[in-house]
């Protein structure tokens, strides 16, 4: 249930591998579209390397600053996995071997046949009071302490992660969205969009430029959570157009 306010995340990804630019991110438009969809304005993204006081550091701030924050990366069982350890000393909390995880990670290794190695039990450990993130995808947990949710970042198993994690979040009022489409160059519209920002300053218009076969062509999208204030703001960018000489077409409306 929403009670009006706006609520607020920030996602922090992880991981020496997507700095170096051997793996590229694909969570932050599926994180961000669910977490819109759940009336929850992702605010900010942060990349962080697996070194411990940065990642303290990091899960410290934006677990201050906003309503939730999200981790993707580092909870696998290799030695530069340290999320749960860092998460730990972020809370000042005890790393503990968590009888749950642990309890379903034996029985997946011994369904497989496969070793639970020293290095596989790391996936169990939890900061002390943790709770778990089912991972219907290959059985190691993520965890949540307080408002930190602590996932996997592998695109499918964190997408299954935050499928359990979804139900249990408070949002507050959904971000809806108009989209008009001109085929003017930015500069041409420019003075006159920055104009209508001011009229309407509960409203985020962005405005996306690409260039076609036919010329320039402008996608203006606006976004808020009052829809007649959204439709208000909308009429006044296709008028906008019109007086410009463009021929103003609607998008997709949510």
């Amino acid at each position: 249930m929403s009670d009006g306010k706006t609520v607020t995340a920030a996602l922090l990804i992880i991981g020496n591998e997507i700095l170096s630019g051997r793996t590229h991110d694909k969570n932050i438009p599926h994180i961000a579209g669910r977490l819109n969809e759940a009336g929850i304005r992702l605010r900010e993204v942060r990349v962080v390397p697996d070194v411990e006081a940065e990642v303290v550091q990091a899960v410290n701030r934006l677990r201050s600053k906003y309503t939730y924050l999200f981790t993707t990366g580092g909870i696998g069982p290799t030695h530069d996995d340290i999320t749960a350890e860092c998460v730990a000393k972020a809370f000042g909390r005890d790393l503990i071997r968590h009888p749950e995880a642990n309890r379903r990670l034996v029985a997946h290794y011994e369904r497989t046949g496969m070793e639970y190695n020293e290095m596989r039990q790391r996936m169990a450990n939890t900061p002390e009071g943790a709770g778990l993130i089912d991972n219907p995808v290959s059985t190691a947990p993520g965890f949540v302490v307080e408002n930190v949710y602590v996932m996997a970042g592998v695109p499918r198993i964190m997408q299954a992660m935050l499928d359990n994690v979804i139900p249990t979040l408070t949002g507050g009022p959904k971000m809806l969205s108009r989209t008009v489409i001109a085929e003017l160059g930015e500069g041409v519209i420019a003075g006159g969009l920055q104009a209508i920002q001011k009229r309407f300053p509960d409203i985020d218009i962005g405005s996306y430029p690409a260039y076609t076969n036919e010329g320039f062509r402008t996608s203006l999208v606006l976004r808020g959570t009052d829809s007649e204030t959204l439709d208000l703001a909308a009429d006044d960018v296709r008028t906008l157009i019109v007086s410009l000489g463009g021929s103003p077409q609607d998008g997709d409306a949510t």
